[in-house]
């Protein structure tokens, strides 16, 4: 099975317009898996998705048990299970963690990658990670084993977040190799994944 390089973003409150704001200039051709965990309850996450969907040229859909991720799909978190990347390189949704404040977890996905993709055997063209607008400290940490491992990583600045929680957690850990504003997060997606020419992360 052919492994495409993963984007993984993370938001929580101002985060669907920050996200249709990112994606609304990515390419159909990127050559990337994005997959976005936003905290929002299941009722609500099939409508986030339909809505990002008429804002991308990029095809958007719920993260599916098992599923394999695919380039130039754009995945969102879909219960109020966390979602997980397995050892198979699958999507997996788990629970009974009740010590976990948000839900769907950015930090329990963030974790996953590290796990399953970053620190097994298996040859992956790695990846990026982004922490947009939200309250709380959820996915600095994970993100921060992310960059440990060598990914790419991404936290939005104070000045466009509509709640400068979870960027300043991930920009005190020292968790961002970058600290951009919104509107330059998807050109820095672009040269990272744009195409055959993009630098690899």
């Amino acid at each position: 099975m052919q492994k495409s390089p993963m984007i993984a973003i993370g938001s929580s409150t101002g985060g669907p317009d920050a996200l249709a704001k990112i994606l609304s200039c990515l390419p159909e051709s990127l050559n990337a898996v994005i997959v976005i965990i936003q905290h929002v309850d299941e009722d609500f996450s099939s409508a986030l998705a339909s809505w990002l969907d008429s804002q991308t040229p990029l095809k958007v859909k719920l993260a599916g048990e098992g599923a394999v991720p695919q380039k130039g799909t754009v995945y969102v978190a879909g219960t109020n299970s966390h979602l997980i990347i397995n050892k198979n390189l699958r999507f997996s949704y788990i629970s009974g963690l009740s010590n976990i404040l948000y839900h769907p977890s950015i930090d329990i996905f963030f974790k996953s990658i590290a796990l399953n993709i970053c620190q097994s055997k298996q040859n992956h063209p790695g990846g990026m990670a982004v922490l947009l607008t939200g309250m709380g400290r959820d996915g600095a940490k994970g993100m921060l084993q992310l960059r440990n491992a060598g990914w790419h990583t991404i936290a939005q600045d104070k000045t466009s977040s509509a709640v400068y929680g979870m960027p300043k957690a991930a920009a005190e850990l020292k968790a961002a190799s970058e600290i951009l504003h919104i509107d330059k997060i998807a050109p820095a997606i672009i040269k990272a994944f744009g195409g055959r020419n993009s630098k690899q992360i």
